[in-house]
C-alpha cells in the first residue's frame, strides 16, 4: 500500500505544510529510539534487574530521562512529571535528530512557567516498557534480538517501582511533587500509595482510581488493530525481510485513540463537514476534513512509536487499579499523605469528572476539599496538554503550598 502523502491530503488550515512534509516515504517497522540512534538530550540510568508483578524477570534494565534547571544543594527542589501513554521524557525543547516530537508540555515547564524551571529541578523519565530509550519491547534482549513479544506485562504498579528505583539511581530520596496526566496520572496515584514519605506534593491530571470496563473496551479494539495488521507477523517485526512494519494497524489505534482525547464539540466545531477533494494516502477521492485529520495524526505516529511497545502500555493502563490487593479504592487513596492536586477536565470522555470526584473524596489532602478542580475545554481529554493557562493555574497552587 503506497504511503505517499501529498501536501493536499491534509487541509493546511489544520496542519502546516512542514508538518505534512515529515509525512513523506514508508515508515519504519519500528518507530522506536534503537541503540545507534542519536542520543539527543536523553540521559540514561541502570536500575539493575527487574522482577515484573507477575513474576517475570529481566536481567537488566534502563531508564531513559531528561532534566531542566539545577538541583539544589539540599535536593529538596526536585519535581517528577509523568507522561501519559504516548509521549516520552521529551517535556520541553525542539524535535531534533533521535527525537521525532517536540516537547509536550513546554508551555507548562521552563523559565517563569507554572512548573518554574528556575526554581524546580524537573525530571521527566520514559517509562518502562516504552520506546524512546527506556528498556521495553524494542530493546535488546541478552541474546541479541528485540524483546519483542516476549517483553513481560506490565503493570502501573511495575512503572512505578521503576521510577522508584530509578530516583535512587539519581539520588533523589524525596520528590518536592510528583505530577502526571492521564496514564502518567496513574503512576502518580501510584507513587502516592507505594512511597508516600517520598513525595511531597502530589498533581493527578485528568485520571481514574482504576480503569473501568468501558476504558478497558476502548483500549482492547485498539490492541486488536494492531495485532491483526498481517504486518504484526505476531510481534516479530523488526527484521522483516521487506522492511515492513504493522503501519496501518498501528494507525489505526492511534486514530481510535484520538477520537477518545477530543471531544465531539471540538471535532464538530473545527471540522464541520467540510469536504476535502484528492486522493487520501489510505486510497479513494474525496473525504472528510475530519478523515484527513485522523489519517495525518494516525500516520505521522507510526514514525514515533512502536507497536509492541503499545500493546504493552494499553495493558499497563487497564492493568490499573489503586484497590487492587488494598481492601479496595477507599482504603488504598486514604494512604497518600501527600499534598494533592486532582484535576479533572469538563469535557473528558475518557476519564470523566466522576472520575476525579472520586479520588477528591477519598485522597486526604487535597487542594479543594472533597471536590476536584475542574477546567472547562473543548478539547476533551487532551485539555490537560493544551489548556496551558488553566492547568498552569491549578499546578501553581500546588506549588506554592
Amino acid at each position: 500500500m503506497d504511503w505517499q502523502i501529498s501536501e493536499d491530503t491534509v487541509p493546511s488550515s489544520f496542519v502546516t505544510d512542514a508538518q505534512v512534509r515529515s509525512l513523506l516515504g514508508k515508515p519504519p517497522a519500528s518507530g522506536a529510539w534503537r541503540e545507534g540512534d542519536p542520543i539527543f538530550e536523553r540521559r540514561f540510568a541502570p536500575i539493575g534487574r527487574f522482577r515484573f508483578d507477575r513474576g517475570d524477570e529481566l536481567p537488566a534494565v534502563r531508564v531513559a530521562y531528561e532534566t531542566w534547571g539545577e538541583l539544589s544543594p539540599e535536593r529538596d527542589n526536585a519535581v517528577l512529571v509523568l507522561h501519559a501513554l504516548t509521549g516520552d521524557g521529551h517535556v520541553v525543547g525542539p524535535a531534533g535528530p533521535g527525537q521525532p516530537t517536540a516537547g509536550w508540555w513546554s508551555g507548562i515547564v521552563g523559565p517563569g512557567k507554572a512548573i518554574d524551571t528556575d526554581r524546580w529541578f524537573v525530571v521527566a523519565p520514559n517509562m518502562l516498557g516504552g520506546c524512546q530509550g527506556t528498556t521495553g519491547p524494542a530493546s535488546l534482549a541478552p541474546d541479541g534480538r528485540e524483546w519483542g513479544p516476549r517483553f513481560p506485562y506490565v503493570t502501573i504498579r511495575d512503572q512505578v517501582r521503576a521510577q522508584i528505583a530509578f530516583s535512587d539511581a539519581i539520588g533523589i530520596d524525596r520528590w518536592a511533587a510528583v505530577i502526571g496526566g492521564s496514564m502518567g496520572g496513574m503512576h502518580a496515584l501510584e507513587w502516592g500509595i507505594l512511597a508516600p514519605d517520598r513525595v511531597e506534593r502530589l498533581a493527578v491530571l485528568a485520571a481514574p482510581p482504576r480503569s473501568s470496563a468501558d476504558q478497558i473496551a476502548l483500549n482492547s479494539v485498539q490492541a486488536q488493530a494492531v495485532r491483526i495488521d498481517p504486518q504484526f507477523r505476531g510481534g516479530e517485526y523488526y527484521d522483516a525481510p521487506d522492511g515492513e512494519g504493522p503501519h496501518l494497524g498501528l494507525a489505526l489505534a492511534r486514530r481510535m485513540a484520538l477520537l477518545n482525547y477530543r471531544s465531539p464539540s471540538e471535532l464538530n466545531d473545527r471540522f464541520e463537514r467540510s469536504w476535502q477533494s484528492g486522493i487520501s494516502p489510505l486510497g479513494g477521492e474525496g473525504r472528510f476534513a475530519v478523515e484527513s485529520y485522523l489519517d495525518f495524526h494516525g500516520n505521522r505516529f507510526t514514525r514515533r512509536f512502536d507497536a509492541n511497545s503499545y500493546l504493552r502500555l494499553v495493558d499497563s493502563m487497564n492493568s490499573h487499579d489503586v484497590g487492587r490487593d488494598r481492601g479496595g479504592v477507599a482504603r488504598a487513596l486514604a494512604g497518600i499523605t501527600a499534598r494533592t492536586l486532582v484535576l479533572g477536565i469538563d469535557s473528558d470522555r475518557l476519564f470523566p469528572v466522576p472520575d476525579q470526584e472520586v479520588l477528591a473524596r477519598y485522597i486526604p489532602s487535597t487542594l479543594d476539599g472533597d471536590e476536584p478542580a475542574v477546567i472547562t475545554s473543548a478539547f476533551g481529554h487532551d485539555g490537560f496538554l493544551i489548556e496551558d493557562d488553566a492547568v498552569g493555574h491549578h499546578l501553581g497552587r500546588l506549588l506554592a503550598t
